[in-house]
Formats: structure tokens, sequence, C-alpha cells
């Protein structure tokens, strides 16, 4: 069997089914970007000018200070294909892209960063590459024109990222991505998951590719990303490792963890308890003991986490949750009329 030869008819057969791309949301938080704002929204306007596709452009204020909101009001004014969403205070880039998603209407959701690194001349090979029959298509800054502080960890996190998750692409946390509109809608976006979004949606059976994008050097402002950013990272790719493979099986994750620590500790005590049937000496003098016990109770502990989570993922989870359905074909709407039902019966 030719698996490349199988996916290429199934990308091939999803293409068919959808056609070409007729509308297109864009959606760009900013925070504190005002500088750069109008020059985006030119550069979207000429890279879409060329296209057959409608657009819309959603800016989401992610709690700016500078006015950016106030040029983003005239650009709409300006441009009917403009939409400002403006948030009360700053909730994250995660929050203002999931608003911005839940606002988009069109069959193909872009987004990009508002500080002119991300060149909007790209969005054109995104759609192409959707159109190939994918359902995320993320960009990869190959070319990076950022500091060796910033890309040597971005390297090193996208590397490890790619491994875990089975996901062959190189830059898994460039923002520039393009979603199909039922992917964008399968997603989740909280805390700093918006980075994990190839990952998220290639966990639940979505076809993710990568294109190679221009990057620009930054010219205003400064990255709204610190040293936290990667501690932050790792914490999140335990969250997505739980949500991606454990969400419904939580006990399996717990497990790996409590179930080692028990029966190493159960191994101590055994071991004392051995010296102490043959007469070997005292053992409650002995450190192995508290070290086993302590073992003991831990791994006890997690597991119980385990069934815990078990018991709320029972009944906290909904039917539709446990699959994600690609498409369903035939059928009629059920008649509600009941002399509607007697008189089709008879």
């Amino acid at each position: 069997m030719n698996i490349s030869s199988d996916l290429d008819r199934a990308l091939r057969a999803r293409a068919e089914r959808r056609g070409p791309v007729k509308t297109v949301s864009i959606v760009v938080p900013f925070l504190n970007e005002a500088e750069t704002l109008e020059e985006m929204h030119a550069r979207i306007t000429v890279a879409m000018g060329a296209l057959a596709p409608r657009h819309e452009v959603i800016f989401v204020d992610d709690g700016s200070d500078d006015g950016g909101d106030l040029v983003v009001e005239a650009l709409a004014e300006a441009d009917p294909a403009v939409r400002l969403i403006r948030f009360t205070r700053n909730f994250g880039k995660a929050a203002a892209l999931s608003a911005g998603m839940a606002e988009a209407r069109g069959d193909v959701i872009v987004t990009m960063d508002a500080d002119l690194q991300d060149d909007p001349k790209e969005i054109p090979r995104f759609l192409a590459r959707l159109e190939e029959g994918y359902d995320v298509v993320s960009g990869w800054k190959q070319m990076r024109h950022d500091p060796l502080g910033k890309t040597l960890p971005s390297k090193v996190f996208n590397r490890m990222t790619a491994r875990m998750f089975d996901v062959d692409l190189h830059d898994i946390n460039c923002g520039f991505k393009a979603y199909t509109r039922r992917a964008a809608r399968h997603l989740n976006l909280y805390g700093e998951l918006h980075r994990f979004t190839p990952a998220l949606l290639h966990a639940a059976g979505y076809r993710v590719a990568e294109i190679a994008v221009e990057h620009h050097p930054r010219q205003h402002g400064v990255s709204k990303y610190g040293p936290r950013r990667m501690i932050k990272g790792l914490l999140d790719i335990a969250t997505v490792k739980l949500v991606t493979r454990y969400q419904s099986r939580p006990l399996h994750f717990f497990a790996m963890l409590g179930l080692p620590l028990m029966l190493i500790g159960l191994a101590f005590i055994s071991y004392l308890s051995a010296l102490w049937v043959l007469d070997m000496g005292p053992i409650g003098n002995r450190p192995l003991l508290l070290i086993g016990i302590l073992f003991v109770i831990t791994g006890t502990q997690v597991l119980g986490v385990g069934l815990v989570a078990e018991l709320l993922q029972a009944a906290g989870l909904r039917e539709r949750d446990k699959y994600v359905i690609d498409q369903t074909i035939g059928g009629e709407p059920l008649m509600q009329d009941p002399g509607e039902v007697r008189g089709r019966l008879g």
C-alpha cells in the first residue's frame, strides 16, 4: 500500500468537495501597535485586491493604550471590509484570536501579527495550499530577522514540540496561519495555546501543511514576549499533551507518573520487610523505609487524582467531543407536522 498516494487521493477528494475559496477573513490581533496598523491594512488591501475571493479584516484590540483602536475606527469608516473588536483590557493573544475567529464569516480564516513582520502578499500562497485539500497551513519563518536570544530558544521549542506531537512542522509557533472555517471552529484557545493550534488540530484528525514565508525585520515597537515565554511554553506543552492524547482517558496520564512511584516504593518496603523477616537487623531507622513510604503515598495520591479526573471527564464530556465529523451527506429534514406525516403515509 502506498501511503503517500492514499494521502494525495484523500486531499484531492477534499479539495473537490470544497471547491475554490470564496470568502476570506483576516484576523489581526494588536497590542500597542498604532504605528503599524494603517500600513498593515494597506498591504492587506493590495494583496487581496488581486484575488477573486471577497475578504474582511478583523482587527482585535487586546487592551491597547496608544490609540490603536482609534486608528482602526478610522479605517473602518473608510473601508467597509474592516471590523474592530475592542477588549476592555489585555486578555492575551489566545483570547484575541478566539474573539476574531468567532466573529469571522469567511470560508478561510487567516491569522497574522500586526507588527508588519508578516507580509500579506503571502496570503495567496496560503489559500492555494488550502485548496489542495489541507485544513491548516502554518507559516515557516525560514529566514528570521530576530535576535539570537529569540530565535535559538524558538528553534529548540519548535523541534521539541514537533517530536512530541508528531507534527512535521519547522515553525509551529509562527502566528501567520490559515485555517478552513471548519478547522478554526474546532479550536478552544485559552492561556498560551494559540502557539499549538497545528498540534491541536493534527490530533483531531485535520490535515496540516506548512509553507515558507518571508519575514521582515521589526520596524516599530518591541516584542511582547520576554524570557518567561519559554517557561510558559514548557508548561503549555504538558497541557496540550494532556488535552490531545489523554482528554478522554486522563487516568492513563496520571498513571504514568503515579504507578512507577508506587511500585518503586512497594519494592523498597518489600525489601526491608524481607530483611526484617530474616532477622537481618532493625529497619525502623533506615532512610529507605521513609523513602518507600513516601513513594507509595505520593503514587497513590497521583493515581487518586487520575481517578477523580476520570469521573469528571465521564460526567462532563459531551458526546460530540469524542469525535470530529468531516462531512454528513444525504437525508432529508424530519417532518414536524403530524398531519404532514399522515399525509405522506397514506
